[in-house]
C-alpha cells in the first residue's frame, strides 16, 4: 500500500473537515514541542477525577484533514468519559497542503510525511502522566479513517503502551509489525464506504481480512457470538471473536449500507462512543480484567 495519500480524494477531505488553517480555535487546546514542532491536543478531565485515583486514558484520533475541536464534536465521548471517569484526549495531526493528517508507518512511503507521530504520541502520554494520575496498564487507542489506521500503527509500533484498539471507518495499513501480546481489536465499518471499501481494494485490506489477521493472532474462538438488529433505517451486524490468549476478543460491527463517517448509532441504547468505551473497559495492557 503505496502512497496512500493520494488516493483519499478532495470530496472525503472537506466531507468530515475544515483546512487544517482555520481549526484549532478552542481555547482548552494544550501543545507540546516535539523535535522543534509544536504538537496541539485537546484533553477532557472528567468531573470526578482525583489525582488520589488512577484513571484510564482514551486517546482518540481524528480523520485526514480534520480538526480536534471540529472532530471532539461529532466524534464526542465527553459524556461517557464523565460518566466512566476517564481521560479523554484527541491529539492533532500536523499540516500538510493546509490538511492535518497521521503517519501511522515506521518512515518509509507508506505515511504522509515525515512526521514523527509515534514519537509525538510517546511524549504526550509521558506529558499526560506528569500532568494527571492515569493507569499506564489502561491507555487505548481509537480513531475515524486515518485516525483509525494511527490506531492500528500504534497497536503494532507501541503494543506497550496501548491496551486496545477501536477502528471506525478505518483500516490497518501493516500485518509484518505486530504487538508483542494478544490485543483486543474492535472494527466499525460501513458495507456502503466509497473512502475505504468493505472489501478491500488494491490499497486497502478488507475489513474481513484485518479481523481475520486479530482472530489468528489471538488464537480466538472460531466461532463467533452474533447480533442482528435494525435501527435507525440500518442493519447492524454485531459479531464477537472471544477466548483469546489472556481473554481477548476480536469485534466488529457492521453497518449495511453504511457510509464514511463516524456513525451515529444506536446499538441497543448505545451510541458509537458507548460502544467503544465498553469494548475498552473490559481490558487492560494484560488482557481480560478479572
Amino acid at each position: 500500500m503505496k502512497n496512500i495519500l493520494v488516493i483519499i480524494s478532495i470530496s472525503f477531505l472537506c466531507l468530515n473537515c475544515k483546512k487544517f488553517k482555520e481549526a484549532n480555535k478552542n481555547p482548552n487546546i494544550q501543545s507540546l514541542n516535539h523535535n522543534g514542532v509544536i504538537r496541539e491536543y485537546l484533553t477532557f478531565i472528567p468531573s470526578n477525577y482525583k489525582d488520589t485515583q488512577a484513571v484510564p486514558v482514551v486517546l482518540n484520533f481524528h480523520g485526514f484533514g480534520g480538526n480536534i475541536s471540529d472532530y471532539s464534536t461529532y466524534a464526542s465521548m465527553e459524556r461517557i468519559a464523565d460518566l466512566e471517569n476517564f481521560i479523554l484526549v484527541y491529539p492533532q495531526g500536523t499540516d500538510m497542503d493546509e490538511f492535518s493528517h497521521w503517519n501511522p508507518s515506521l518512515p518509509g512511503s507508506d505515511n504522509k510525511s515525515s512526521a514523527d507521530d509515534f514519537g509525538f504520541i510517546e511524549m504526550l502520554i509521558e506529558k499526560l502522566s506528569a500532568d494527571y494520575s492515569i493507569d499506564a496498564k489502561r491507555i487505548y487507542a481509537c480513531g475515524f479513517s486515518n485516525g483509525g489506521m494511527m490506531s492500528f500503527g500504534l497497536v503494532n509500533h507501541k503494543s506497550d503502551l496501548i491496551a486496545a484498539v477501536a477502528c471506525v471507518s478505518g483500516s490497518m495499513l501493516e500485518t509484518d509489525n505486530t504487538p508483542n501480546h494478544p490485543k483486543p481489536v474492535l472494527m466499525i465499518h460501513g458495507t456502503s464506504d466509497g473512502v475505504i471499501p468493505y472489501i478491500g481494494n488494491n490499497d486497502y485490506t478488507s475489513v474481513e481480512s484485518t479481523l481475520s489477521f486479530w482472530r489468528n493472532f489471538n488464537s480466538t474462538d472460531s466461532t463467533p457470538y452474533s447480533n442482528t438488529i435494525t435501527t435507525g433505517g440500518n442493519s447492524i451486524e454485531y459479531t464477537s471473536y472471544s477466548n483469546g490468549n489472556n481473554g481477548v476478543s476480536v469485534e466488529h460491527y457492521k453497518i449495511n449500507q453504511g457510509g464514511h463517517e463516524w456513525f451515529n448509532l444506536n446499538y441497543e441504547g448505545k451510541n458509537t462512543g458507548e460502544l467503544i468505551w465498553n469494548f475498552f473497559s473490559k481490558y487492560d495492557i494484560d488482557g481480560l480484567i478479572e
